[in-house]
């Protein structure tokens, strides 16, 4: 009796031991962040930055830039500690110097004064050109950081053509391109509207978006509630005067609605396919009512001047497939395409 209670001490002994090494092991992520100047004065953009704390030298194919799409910022999709931990952090702990940048107007970039008047008192900014201004200052600024020539980068839905369109223009400073859940001619009408200087965005409405294509009967299983609500949480942090109103709203800026209805939804692509010459990844979910599959479909045959170009179809998961319970394996596909792994 007394050795086994000897043995069952040892034990719970040793696996206290082993977890706390287990701990003691994980990898240090070292958090930066930056402001930086846009050829406007007094509008600066947010830049964060993860790494290995025991790292500080990288190479460019070990760079990559996070954009965000049409209403939410960079840092409530790639920066979320959901089940699976920050995709920030994932890229981070394999080695990778990790950004994100928000566009002007969104997330903990300066929102301008008339994002606190009336939207019909002052017409859309932030349109496609000047987000490809801002990725350019954000690319820039990395490059000299780190003493690089080129990096990656990775867009979401509008994301999609802000950094397409950067490569086009930039050939030489990008290493690889992924799009995931890519924009490409509207056929129908967009899932988001609005008119004047920015839109607003409600929790309900929110919750219907993300959640269309999923089947009724895995809904929660695929988006849980839980999810949704530390997700929702997060975009109050980033958009704190929207939080204080009643009800609470998500702030964006409408330059893409201009956009959307001067290009895209009149079979006027805001960049030429043909032009990206870097090795390009297309991601998407089936479930993406968004971006549908035949956006895609139709892009992808399109680049033509591409050394490599990869198409992935994600199964079970929407627009938003990086909030989802399947947010790990968009994670793993655009990591093996990073590392050039087949």
């Amino acid at each position: 009796m007394r050795f086994t209670c000897i043995a069952r001490k040892l034990g719970l002994l040793c696996l206290a031991l082993l977890t706390s090494l287990a701990f003691a092991a994980d990898p240090k992520i070292t958090t930066n962040e930056f402001n930086l100047d846009t050829e406007l004065p007094g509008v600066k953009i947010y830049v964060r930055n993860k790494h290995l704390a025991s790292q500080t030298k990288f190479t460019g194919d070990k760079v990559v830039l996070f954009v965000h799409g049409a209403t939410y910022p960079s840092e409530t999709a790639f920066d979320i500690n959901l089940p699976g931990g920050s995709w920030m952090e994932y890229v981070a702990q394999l080695g990778y110097d990790a950004y994100l940048v928000d566009v002007r107007g969104y997330g903990l970039s300066t929102r301008p004064a008339s994002m606190s008047q009336p939207s019909s008192a002052n017409p859309p900014f932030a349109t496609t050109a000047d987000a490809i201004k801002d990725i350019g200052t954000a690319v820039d600024f990395i490059r000299q950081r780190r003493g690089v020539a080129k990096i990656n980068l990775v867009g979401w839905s509008w994301g999609t053509t802000t950094t397409a369109g950067y490569t086009t223009q930039n050939n030489d400073k990008i290493n690889k391109l992924v799009l995931y859940a890519p924009l490409w001619i509207v056929k129908a009408p967009p899932p988001v509207a609005g008119s004047g200087a920015y839109r607003t965005v409600q929790k309900d409405s929110a919750r219907s978006r993300g959640i269309r294509g999923i089947p009724d009967a895995k809904v929660e299983e695929i988006s849980p509630s839980a999810w949704f609500e530390q997700w929702w949480s997060s975009n109050m942090v980033s958009d704190a005067e929207g939080a204080k109103q009643t009800p609470a709203v998500v702030r964006a800026p409408n330059g893409v609605i201009k956009d959307l209805g001067e290009y895209w939804m009149n079979n006027k692509p805001t960049y030429d396919p043909a032009d990206i010459r870097v090795p390009v990844m297309l991601i998407i979910a089936e479930w993406d009512q968004d971006t549908p599959l035949y956006m895609a479909q139709e892009l992808f045959p399109k680049i033509v001047n591409s050394p490599e170009k990869k198409h992935v179809i994600l199964g079970e998961g929407t627009h938003a497939i990086v909030l989802e319970k399947n947010r790990t394996k968009l994670m793993q596909e655009v990591q093996t395409f990073l590392d050039g792994k087949k």
